[in-house]
């Protein structure tokens, strides 16, 4: 037995599980690092660790001073909690199409939660921008910018990939990973092809985000619409760009919502949509692989954030995503 000092040092180090029943019925092994199991509950701490860390190691960040950030969520909940610790206020801005139990989270942990109408990212009323604006008007405070702060790829570089090198070394294959500020996904897959060029990185995209497109023709397009939370984008952030990313596969709302029901049931894992989403990825791309490769993915968060969304019968019926499958046809 170990122990750690404070919150902060028990972001992290999380387990890698493999999928069993996933991994037999595909002949690819299916791995995914546990991210729900961080303090926070999601992969969201790593990124705001590096972040309140880096402000506190350049002065930005001063004793008694605020946290300001604009998110779908987690990164606020992560953050909300280091300011609890850290003996920081924290001011979160959040869009009014999350799931309430992130906003019930947020007030919980004692943020000063500011909920804005959802808006396009041009629109200066769109939450990123209310952040920035709200930052810069409190003395004292800091604006978190997980977007563009490159503290936050930084964390994955140094942290993420790091632990699942260790964990398989020579042995990965692939990893598959959704993008919302792209820090997770660009950090961890620097990382790891710096140990092995061979390792491929691949992006698993949502439907109505613009990256899927970008990184097959090298414009930003979208296709559709979804309701995951937290992933997808439309613009190329400060830590998605340069990303040595190989391909991209994209991913509906329907097969997002199977494979969560199908992991919860076969696998004993309730997580939430990305999470799901990023499985489903992982398997159909593994399905190209040879067999016996071993695909990594993110499981972000759990399912308990989603209670209201996905893990609603009347609000799957009324998205048409009522799951159905009784095996992995979905995929």
């Amino acid at each position: 037995m170990t122990f750690t000092h404070g919150f902060s040092g028990t972001i992290g180090n999380t387990p890698l599980i493999e999928l069993p029943k996933l991994s037999a019925a595909i002949g690819r092994r299916i791995l995914g690092k546990a991210e729900f199991l961080n303090p926070g509950g999601s992969v969201k701490d790593r990124a705001a660790r590096g972040i309140v860390d880096d402000a506190e190691a350049s002065g930005r960040l001063q004793a008694g001073g605020t946290i300001v950030e604009g998110t779908a969520g987690n990164t606020g909940i992560a953050l909300a909690l280091l300011a609890n610790a850290r003996g920081y206020r924290s001011i979160i801005v959040i869009p009014d199409d999350q799931s309430p139990e992130k906003f019930a989270l947020l007030r919980t942990y004692g943020a000063d939660v500011r909920i804005v109408p959802a808006a396009p990212f041009t629109n200066p009323a769109n939450y990123y921008h209310v952040a920035r604006g709200i930052a810069e008007e409190t003395p004292g405070a800091i604006w978190a910018d997980q977007f563009e702060n490159v503290a936050n790829k930084r964390a994955h570089y140094t942290s993420t990939g790091p632990e699942i090198w260790e964990a398989l070394g020579s042995e990965l294959t692939a990893f598959v990973a959704a993008c919302g500020t792209g820090g997770t996904l660009a950090g961890t897959s620097q990382f790891l092809k710096e140990r092995d060029p061979n390792v491929r990185a691949i992006l698993c995209d949502p439907y109505g985000s613009a990256l899927y497109s970008y990184v097959k023709t090298g414009e930003l397009a979208t296709e559709g619409d979804s309701n995951a939370e937290g992933i997808g984008i439309k613009r190329i952030t400060k830590n998605f760009e340069n990303a040595p990313l190989d391909d991209a596969i994209r991913v509906d709302d329907r097969t997002m919502v199977e494979m969560a029901a199908w992991l919860l049931r076969e696998e004993g894992l309730y997580v939430g949509g990305s999470a799901a989403l990023n499985v489903a990825g992982a398997a159909r791309y593994a399905r190209t692989l040879p067999p016996n490769s071993a695909v990594v993915t993110i499981l972000c968060d759990g399912g308990e954030r989603y209670r209201s969304r996905i893990w609603n019968a009347e609000w799957l019926a009324e998205n048409d995503c009522t799951p159905t499958a009784t095996d992995l046809s979905f995929l």
